[in-house]
């Protein structure tokens, strides 16, 4: 049974093969046929790891990135990257197409237990399906590292533009140029369709906000903030003007607070009525991340604004001209009026404008376009202001009104202001526009710290004076309940106002130093201006002066706080305590060295300078000490020891190597020391602490006066002894105890010789009471009729010459 069934099976497997011959033949001539028609394959096996490479090295450039020019090459290669990887990717594609095709013909694999294939068709089969593979790997490689080159030329335009607010060297093209005005009449694709998508999210959330389930609460957000933003101060100023002379004391304290009221007020009215405003939209569920981002930011930059427009109405303060803080006339006031808020909006709607461009990714064109158009604008008002002031002042001087009082502090930041608005305008005329808008926004922060400085200022020194003033409840309860007197209340009052500005200062120190509008980086101002105008010169450098600003407004910062604590130590603190004045002096002294000392180390720290690399700087020190400097060194120990132990002090009298006087001013080296004339004579430090000095006045000294007569032999010693002690008596300025005295010094050819001494009060008293006792002496002894001992005077006589005789 079996032989006749191997026979059927052997015939079918025959006419299996004999049907599959042309099938067979008609692959292996494709085969032929597409290897003759095959395109010149890219070697992808090289050419992928080539490229991830340059990816990888641009990744890590771009990470030490800095200048705008690096920024640019990075941005280039990028794009090449691109490029080349999309070119890889799509020569890589025929010969993806090709290998399918190949497996289109041979068909799919037969099924296990169906007719077997031939061995050079699994193995074609298996080759094409590996080739398959790999080209599909490798094309997906590359287009990976079109994506990562894309995003990466992306991150590198952000960070230009932010690199733009720190390269204020770089020259960008004058705002006269028609590359400036090309965001606006000709902008790019990539502007036009970035900006129309994020308009396209702000529709969307704005018709979400009027759909019939959001609609009621869009209309009440809305009305609120409008009613917050138009009458929320007005409504605010009635209530507090009939507060304040009812409830707070008479005096400065009210227009401080005044001011201070409207500043905050003006900044919480407009700032809650932008929050409502953007909650309108940022409380819908579909809201795009763009929006809400920028809604956050709309906010900040409202608050920052509005605080600009708050300070400028509450120090202007043309609703309450008499409680007005600064000494400005009022038509100045007036014409002043509308710049605070002009500034403002200003800075508000291109603030927003360059908030835009950092978050839609816009071009470089349109973020310089922005930043020009806000330095413009500002400097054209910070410009113009000063001017229309000018032109005011000098119409009243003709019609012989009275103008406020200038003072030298107003007319330097009168100064300043014009002066730095003529540099941004020729910074935005020459093609700095990054340096234009690094200026421009570092006028507007200064100026925000300095006036919230004056007003905070203000404010402190005003409630300590009404909270410790004797005459308000708080002075009469602090009075009555730890039994202070009105010394100590005027004490506490000047130690806690100096305290709050002191305070205040440090505030106002760190927020210039760390704080810009716009940036997160320290303040960066110094350029060289001789190189200003050499263009592509300026191009090549790298300046970034964070260091060198930063140490030079710690320099000046710290100058003035030095100078004005000792001011306000000498002149209104020390005064009111029980120390001498000698000791108030050497505090002052030592206070002031100290701080000089503290304000050079924190200016070489802010330079960048770290002690343990300062070794070459000690060891020439330690050579100059050796050479030229020990007497400097030694003078200068000498006086830190006299302003410490205090052996000498200002105010003493003092003799020192024939040179008797006041002790004037103990300085860093030498001491001062004032003459009878009035004749000054400078003392080293360290003749002081090396020599005998004779401190007439130490440990309260009385000084004595004493004169020495002689006295013919035939005068009665007993009445001349009664009335020379008379004559001490009956002088003011001599002590009653000790009581003076007269005692017998000597007794010889010539006369008598009697010393009279009394006691004074202060050695410096001696010289005057002296001579007072001398004419009081003389007349009483010539009254009495009693003659002084007269001097013998030998006269010796010499004989004439001898003329010559004649020859």
């Amino acid at each position: 049974m079996r032989k006749p069934l191997r026979m059927p099976l052997l015939l079918l497997a025959l006419l299996s093969c004999l049907m599959m011959t042309p099938f067979l033949s008609q692959a292996d001539d494709a085969a032929g046929q597409s290897a003759t028609e095959e395109p010149v394959k890219v070697n992808a096996s090289t050419e992928l790891p080539a490229l991830q490479k340059r990816l990888d090295s641009l990744k890590q450039r771009v990470s030490t990135a800095k200048a705008d020019k690096q920024f640019t090459t990075l941005n280039d290669d990028a794009l090449k990257l691109v490029s080349d990887a999309d070119k890889l990717a799509v020569a890589l594609a025929p010969q993806l197409a090709q290998i399918q095709g190949q497996l289109d013909v041979l068909g799919p694999a037969p099924a296990p237990g169906t007719l077997t294939e031939t061995p050079q068709v699994v193995s074609q089969r298996k080759q094409l399906n590996n080739s398959k593979a790999l080209l599909t790997t490798q094309i997906e490689q590359s287009k990976a590292i079109a994506v990562g080159a894309q995003n990466l030329s992306s991150q590198i335009s952000g960070l230009r533009r932010d690199a733009l607010k720190t390269q204020i060297a770089l020259n960008t093209g004058s705002i006269l140029g028609e590359n400036f005005w090309s965001p606006v009449f000709d902008p790019s694709d990539k502007d036009a369709s970035r900006f129309d998508d994020f308009g396209t999210q702000v529709s969307a959330a704005w018709h979400q906000a009027w759909s019939d389930d959001w609609r009621f609460g869009s209309a009440v957000y809305l009305l609120l903030a409008l009613a917050i933003g138009l009458f929320g101060r007005k409504a605010l100023d009635k209530p507090m003007n009939w507060v304040l002379p009812r409830w707070l004391p008479q005096g400065r304290f009210r227009r401080s607070f005044l001011a201070c009221f409207t500043t905050l007020s003006t900044t919480l009215t407009l700032g809650i009525s932008m929050q409502l405003l953007c909650y309108t939209l940022t409380r819908l569920p579909d809201t795009s991340q763009w929006v809400l981002e920028f809604a956050d930011q709309m906010v900040e930059l409202t608050y920052f604004s509005a605080v600009i427009a708050g300070l400028g109405i509450a120090l202007l303060s043309n609703s309450h001209p008499s409680w007005r803080l600064p000494g400005i006339a009022d038509p100045l006031a007036k014409t002043l009026a509308s710049f605070p808020i002009l500034l403002a909006t200003f800075i508000f709607i291109f603030g927003i404008i360059e908030q835009l461009n950092a978050l839609v990714g816009a071009s470089i064109a349109a973020t310089l376009f922005g930043n020009g158009l806000a330095a413009l604008l500002v400097a054209l008002n910070c410009l113009i202001a000063p001017i229309r002031v000018n032109r005011i002042r000098r119409k009243m001087s003709a019609e012989g009104e009275q103008t406020e009082a200038r003072s030298t502090v107003a007319g330097l930041i009168h100064l300043v202001i014009s002066l730095t608005a003529f540099v941004i305008l020729m910074a935005l005329l020459i093609g700095y526009i990054p340096l234009a808008r690094f200026v421009t926004f570092e006028l507007l922060w200064i100026g925000l710290v300095v006036c919230s400085l004056y007003l905070l200022i203000h404010f402190v020194v005003d409630l300590c004076e009404a909270v410790f003033s004797p005459t308000t409840q708080s002075g009469k309860l602090l009075k009555s309940t730890l039994s202070l007197n009105d010394r100590h209340l005027s004490l506490a009052a000047t130690l806690f106002s100096a305290l709050g500005k002191t305070s205040l200062l440090v505030m106002a120190a760190v927020a210039l130093l760390n704080g810009t509008f716009g940036t997160t980086t320290p303040m960066e101002l110094l350029i060289k201006i001789a190189e200003i105008w050499g263009g592509k010169g300026l191009e090549g450098m790298n300046i970034i002066p964070a260091h060198a600003v930063n140490a030079v407004l710690c320099l000046a910062v710290g100058w003035y706080v030095l100078r004005s604590t000792r001011r306000w130590l000498d002149n209104d603190f020390l005064p009111k305590t029980n120390m001498d004045r000698g000791l108030r002096a050497s505090l002052v002294t030592l206070f002031t060295n100290v701080g000089y000392v503290l304000i050079i180390m924190l200016t070489l720290s802010m330079l960048g300078i770290e002690w343990n690399k300062l070794a070459w700087i000690v060891s020439a020190l330690s050579v100059g000490i050796g050479f030229g400097l020990q007497e400097i060194v030694k003078n200068f120990i000498s006086g830190l020891i006299l302003l410490t132990e205090r052996p000498v002090k200002v105010g003493d009298l003092v003799s020192i190597s024939g040179v008797e006087g006041d002790i004037r001013r103990i300085n860093v080296r030498a001491t001062e020391i004032q003459l009878g004339d009035k004749s000054t004579v400078i003392v080293p430090n360290s003749q002081l602490i090396s020599q005998n000095v004779r401190n007439a006045t130490m440990g309260n000294a009385q000084g004595v006066a004493t004169i020495t007569l002689t006295f013919p032999l035939d005068i009665d010693p007993e009445q001349v002894r009664n009335l020379l002690l008379e004559a001490y008596k009956l002088h003011e300025s001599i002590l009653e105890n000790p009581a003076p005295s007269v005692s017998f010094k000597e007794l010889g050819p010539t006369g008598i010789v009697l010393s009279v001494t009394g006691y004074v009060n202060s050695p410096r008293m001696v010289s005057s009471t002296r001579s007072d006792l001398l004419y009081e002496i003389l007349k009483m002894l010539r009254a009495a009729g009693i003659s002084l001992s007269q001097t013998q005077t030998m006269v010796l006589e010499q004989p004439a010459p001898k003329r010559a005789t004649e020859e």
